[in-house]
């Protein structure tokens, strides 16, 4: 396999995708192919909090299920940790948009529902559980089930089980979307807490841009799609450790804000004067 490395030292990329595209073929049409995501070039470092943004229905999960091998790119490369990425993510793990919690096991049994496919013992993988779900701040939990926790607890629960892990890389898809907005920025705080002692590379997906800014190292902006390609990218040079609510208040903040949003306003009315198209035609 040869192709251009990225710029910079190749061990620091945690993500590098060359020249991606996605597409798949219209059922109704065999002929046609639907190009979802083209010529896609993109780098994560190790340790860097990269926040992916872009209007509704763009590709947005379909990049992050390219980085965690759930599906193959029609085209292009991606690497991870300098290795060519061949089927299922070994060293990331994925935070749902809707948590993936089993209804019959308890909120412990959850937790630690990875540790026991990789054959570690009840007793260790127990241990490891419950300090999870302290520095969750679920100890007291450990024993109900998902149905008995509120939609932020059960949030704390996906998160312990994606992080007990101990991923080198962190992919996260809307995950805080359906929470309120007090409850949204508390489980933001929690995050950035807990990546703050690891630092995990960290490719995370939102529609809310006021959430991409507060917690991102960088910003990508997607365009509309269809063939969806990333069209600009903003660093986040805001103080860390920072609280999500009251960062918002920062100048710097209120200026990126304006600047990335120059950027994606158009690509937000073209997504939406495209769903007007279409639904003329339907």
């Amino acid at each position: 396999m040869h192709f251009n490395q990225p710029s910079g030292k190749i061990e620091d990329k945690a993500l590098w995708l060359h020249a991606v595209s996605y597409h798949y073929v219209n059922s109704l049409d065999p002929l046609e192919r639907l190009i979802v995501l083209a010529e896609t070039t993109l780098t994560v470092n190790a340790g860097e909090f990269v926040a992916v943004v872009g209007p509704t229905g763009c590709g947005k999960s379909t990049l992050l299920n390219l980085c965690a091998g759930l599906i193959a790119p029609s085209s292009g490369h991606i690497l991870v940790f300098n290795e060519p990425l061949n089927g299922i993510n070994q060293r990331a793990g994925y935070m749902f948009q809707n948590e993936v919690l089993m209804p019959w096991f308890t909120v412990l049994e959850n937790v630690v529902l990875g540790l026991t496919y990789r054959g570690m013992s009840p007793g260790e993988s127990s241990t490891r559980g419950r300090e999870w779900l302290t520095r969750v701040g679920l100890a007291a939990s450990a024993d109900r089930y998902p149905s008995q926790l509120s939609g932020g607890m059960r949030k704390r629960v996906a998160l312990a089980q994606t992080l007990i892990l101990d991923p080198d890389i962190i992919l996260m898809d809307e995950p805080f979307s359906s929470l309120d907005i007090q409850t949204r920025q508390l489980m933001e705080n929690e995050l950035l807490a807990l990546w703050e002692k690891k630092k995990s590379a960290v490719l995370f997906i939102t529609h809310d841009l006021d959430e991409a800014i507060a917690l991102a190292d960088r910003v990508v902006v997607l365009s509309a799609g269809p063939a969806t390609r990333p069209i600009g990218e903003f660093d986040v040079s805001l103080p860390r450790p920072r609280d999500v609510a009251e960062i918002r208040s920062h100048p710097d903040f209120v200026a990126l804000h304006r600047n990335i949003w120059d950027v994606l306003r158009s690509e937000v009315l073209k997504n939406y004067q495209h769903g007007l198209s279409h639904d003329h035609e339907v």
